[in-house]
C-alpha cells in the first residue's frame, strides 16, 4: 500500500482519477437521495410548490460560495474554465441554452438526472442518455459540428467584463440565498436541504481536483468541475472505442456518478425497473435527448455544468445560458400542459 501510494503522489492525474471517482459516488448517491433538479422545480413551481426550485437556488448559492472561496484560497484560477470567455459566441449559447431546456421538458428530465435515474433502472432514462450522447456527438465532431464552428465564429463579440464583479455575484447569490430560505418550505425537507447544500459544495471539488490536484505542467488537464452532456459522449465513445483511448475527468465523474446512485438505489431499496408506456414516451426520449446533445454543446453545458459549476465562475455565458435553458423548459411545458 505504501507503494501503491507514493505512485500515485508522483503520478497527479492518477491521484486526480481516482479522487474523481470517489467524488462521482459521492455525488450520486447524494443526487439519488436528494432528487435535486432544475426541472423538477420548474415543473413544481407551476402546480404551486417552490420546494425543489428552493433546493436548487440553495445549490446554486452553495456553489459558488465554495468555489470563489477554493480560488481565493487555493489561487485556482477559475478564469481559466470554459464558461469564462471574452469573445463568446452568446447568440448560440443562448439558442443551445433554449434547445437543451426545450429537450430535458420532453424526456422529462435534464442529462445528470437522466444518469441517476438510468441507475435506479428507469430504461425510459437509458434511452434518452444513449439519444443525447448521438446529439452531442453530432455537434461535437459529426455531421453538426462544421456548421457549429461557423455559427460561433460568426456571433463571437468582445464583452466588457467575462465576468460579473464580485459585488454583483454577492448581490445575485444574496437573492437566491433569500428566496432558498425564505418560510418553512425548505427547512422542512432534510434531503432537499442538506442534499442541496452538499451538492453545492461539491462543485468547488471538481474545480480543486482538476486544478489542484490533477495539475501537472509537463501534462496539464482541462480546468473541470460537474458537467455531463460532453462527458456522457465520451463515456459512449470509450465504450466503444477502448483501446488506445484514456480516461478523462468527465468519463470517470460520469462512472462514479451512475455507480453512487445505483448503490444508494439499491441501498435503499429504490431501484425499480421502468420501461416506456407508449409510443409517444419513446419519441419524446428520442427527440429530447437528442436536443439536449446538441444544445447542450452549444450552450456550453447543461444544468448541472451551467447552472452549477459555470455559475459557480460567476461567468457571463452562464447567465446567458442559464436563462436559455429555463426560458426553454419554461415554454415547452407550457405547450406539453396544452
Amino acid at each position: 500500500m505504501p507503494d501503491f501510494v507514493e505512485a500515485l503522489l508522483d503520478a497527479p492525474q492518477q491521484l486526480m482519477l481516482w479522487g474523481t471517482l470517489l467524488f462521482g459516488l459521492l455525488l450520486g448517491a447524494l443526487l439519488q437521495w436528494s432528487r435535486l433538479c432544475l426541472l423538477r422545480g420548474l415543473v413544481h413551481v407551476r402546480q404551486g410548490n417552490h420546494l425543489k426550485l428552493k433546493a436548487f437556488a440553495l445549490a446554486m448559492t452553495a456553489a459558488v460560495a465554495s468555489s470563489q472561496l477554493l480560488a481565493w484560497y487555493s489561487g485556482v484560477d477559475l478564469a481559466g474554465s470554459i464558461y469564462v470567455q471574452d469573445n463568446p459566441a452568446l447568440p448560440v449559447i443562448l439558442f443551445g441554452g433554449l434547445l437543451f431546456g426545450c429537450g430535458m421538458a420532453l424526456a422529462n428530465a435534464c442529462t445528470g438526472r437522466s444518469l441517476v435515474l438510468a441507475a435506479g433502472g428507469n430504461l425510459r432514462s437509458l434511452v434518452c442518455l444513449l439519444s443525447l450522447a448521438i446529439g452531442a456527438g453530432l455537434a461535437l465532431s459529426g455531421l453538426l459540428a462544421e456548421l457549429r464552428v461557423w455559427l460561433e465564429n460568426l456571433t463571437r463579440f468582445s464583452l466588457p467584463v467575462s465576468r460579473l464583479p464580485l459585488w454583483a455575484g454577492l448581490v445575485l447569490v444574496a437573492g437566491l440565498l433569500f428566496y432558498a430560505l425564505k418560510g418553512r418550505t425548505l427547512w422542512q425537507s432534510t434531503p432537499d436541504l442538506v442534499g442541496s447544500l452538499l451538492v453545492g459544495i461539491l462543485i468547488s471539488s471538481g474545480w480543486w481536483l482538476t486544478g489542484v490536484v490533477g495539475a501537472d505542467e509537463f501534462e496539464p488537464v482541462p480546468l473541470l468541475s460537474v458537467s455531463f452532456v460532453a462527458p456522457v459522449f465520451e463515456t459512449q465513445q470509450y465504450l466503444l472505442l477502448f483501446t488506445g483511448s484514456k480516461l478523462s475527468f468527465g468519463i470517470v465523474l460520469v462512472a462514479g456518478v451512475f455507480a453512487g446512485a445505483l448503490l444508494r438505489a439499491l441501498l435503499a431499496r429504490e431501484f425499480v425497473w421502468e420501461a416506456f408506456d407508449s409510443p409517444g414516451r419513446l419519441k419524446r426520449s428520442l427527440s429530447g435527448g437528442l436536443l439536449m446533445g446538441v444544445g447542450g454543446v452549444l450552450s456550453l453545458g447543461c444544468t448541472y455544468g451551467q447552472a452549477l459549476s459555470g455559475f459557480s465562475t460567476l461567468a457571463i455565458t452562464s447567465l446567458v445560458a442559464i436563462a436559455g435553458i429555463v426560458a426553454g423548459a419554461w415554454c415547452t411545458l407550457a405547450l406539453l400542459k396544452n
